[in-house]
């Protein structure tokens, strides 16, 4: 069970990703049914430790902390030889079969400390090829926003690593949480596409939350079968506009973002309730339990049944 989560701080660490390990492990959400964390930060030499923006942040805890922790997170930082303390930490916990998550640029120090060694691998797309050269025993994939190799989770640049920490809360305490913490943070629990789609993109303009509407009613119909052409009805577009902008402002299609949405609804559903499959893949729009059971294999690698069994409430015995 993930407990203890132990966030790093090397020189140079950038305040963004910093604060995106804080937001979803540093703050107690047990009150709106979310997770609570034994959370704390670490560096090699306790005291003022300045970030890659120049200001400095006084971190009080050294590395002993993470002794036990149940994750080491390791944020963005600058590049540069690390301290060997920070590395024997990592090494430690992979050995124990702690989580290790890094974001961004964190990658390289994984890397440096050998546990990247024979697995996949990601990183932001400026730095994708570097770590491949610099660290060819790793296999780098420059288009997912998330690798998640055994408890091994390298998240690609930024905001992906949103997605990657949300990805440990799902897989270790199920989705409920992790909607809990998504909810609060106002990101999707779960997003589809990766980060090739943002590589050498002008940022999109502003669509004034153009899609929120329509999205908001997909969610409340997900049992209806909600084709293209009557959805583009709804939002007074052409089917082929409606399925180009979508894609553009929603980072998928139409339907890969219904599919991703009736899975979250049916995890939800196997978590939270005793209905059968096929109520639960009515309810969700996939129609059959055997629909069900296709998209759960294809996409979360196992079966509703063995789902359920893992992250339904357990009685206290």
């Amino acid at each position: 069970m993930l407990k203890k989560v132990v966030l790093l701080v090397p020189p140079g660490t950038t305040p963004f990703e910093f604060g995106v390990i804080c937001e979803v492990f540093g703050i107690d959400r047990s009150e709106t049914g979310g997770p609570s964390f034994d959370f704390a930060i670490a560096t090699a030499r306790p005291g003022p430790v300045r970030t890659s923006l120049g200001f400095e942040m006084l971190i009080e805890q050294d590395l002993s902390v993470a002794a036990e922790a149940d994750l080491i997170a390791v944020p963005a930082h600058a590049f540069g030889d690390y301290d060997p303390a920070y590395l024997d930490v990592l090494r430690a916990a992979e050995q124990r079969g702690a989580w290790v998550l890094s974001v961004c640029s964190g990658a390289f120090m994984l890397a440096e400390a050998g546990i990247l060694d024979g697995r996949r691998s990601t990183t932001h797309w400026m730095y994708t090829e570097r770590l491949a050269r610099d660290f060819p025993s790793t296999t780098v994939d420059r288009d997912v926003l998330f690798v998640s190799d055994g408890k091994v989770v390298t998240g690609a640049g930024t905001a992906a690593g949103i997605d990657a920490a949300l990805h440990i809360v799902r897989t270790e305490l199920g989705a409920a949480k992790a909607n809990v913490v998504a909810r609060r943070m106002v990101v999707p629990p779960q997003r589809d596409g990766g980060q090739a789609q943002f590589i050498g993109n002008p940022v999109p303009e502003c669509a004034s939350d153009s899609f929120a509407p329509i999205a908001d009613w997909m969610l409340e119909n997900l049992s209806e079968e909600l084709s293209i052409a009557d959805l583009a009805r709804r939002a007074l577009m052409s089917p082929r506009t409606f399925a180009r902008r979508f894609r553009a402002e929603m980072g998928a299609t139409p339907a890969a973002w219904l599919n991703r949405q009736r899975l979250l609804r049916a995890q939800q559903l196997l978590e939270a309730s005793e209905e059968s499959l096929e109520t639960i893949a009515a309810e969700c729009g996939f129609g059959a339990a055997s629909v069900m059971r296709h998209h759960f294999a294809k996409t979360l690698k196992t079966t509703p049944t063995a789902y359920r069994k893992m992250f339904a409430p357990r009685e206290a015995g």
